[in-house]
């Protein structure tokens, strides 16, 4: 039973912070990216308001999946549970 029971992870704060604030700072220029391109393509193509409200979610939601992303390959270069 021992053999199969595994101990709790210590949290490395080094490595939390600095993802973590890079994360933020990545997250907000992308994002911001994503609303500004919705933003841009709507009114070059003239989609009006609702059309525009509609590219800035899609371009939003794929910003954030690139977040994502980004945190799950900052996390296996500076693990943040140290095992």
């Amino acid at each position: 039973m021992d053999a199969t029971r595994r101990k709790p992870g210590r949290i490395n704060w080094t490595n939390l912070i600095t993802v973590g604030s890079a994360a933020i700072l990545i997250g907000a220029m992308i994002v911001g990216l994503g609303v500004a391109t919705g933003w841009a393509v709507a009114g070059i193509l003239g989609l009006g308001d609702i059309g525009a409200t509609i590219l800035e979610v899609l371009f939003t939601a794929v910003a954030l999946v690139g977040l994502v992303a980004f945190w799950r390959s900052a996390t296996r270069v500076e693990p943040i549970i140290e095992r």
